[in-house]
């Protein structure tokens, strides 16, 4: 998911996930930027939702994912 629902909670904050773990890889978040960690946790999402989280990305960081 890109972006939660408008009202939605978050009862977790970043600096409590040093790693998420899927099916499709690791991410280490822990010391990254929000954009480093958006990257990170991109790249280990299934692969039928990457291209709609990467321009979810583009749109949100205003530049290319590949950059």
């Amino acid at each position: 998911m890109p972006i939660l629902d408008e009202g939605a909670v978050v009862t977790t904050s970043r600096a409590d996930a040093d790693y998420v773990v899927t099916e499709y890889g690791i991410a280490h978040l822990r010391g990254k930027t929000l954009k480093q960690r958006s990257r990170a946790l991109i790249e280990i999402a299934h692969p039928d939702f990457q291209l709609e989280l990467k321009a979810a990305f583009e749109e949100r960081y205003h530049c290319s994912y590949d950059e």
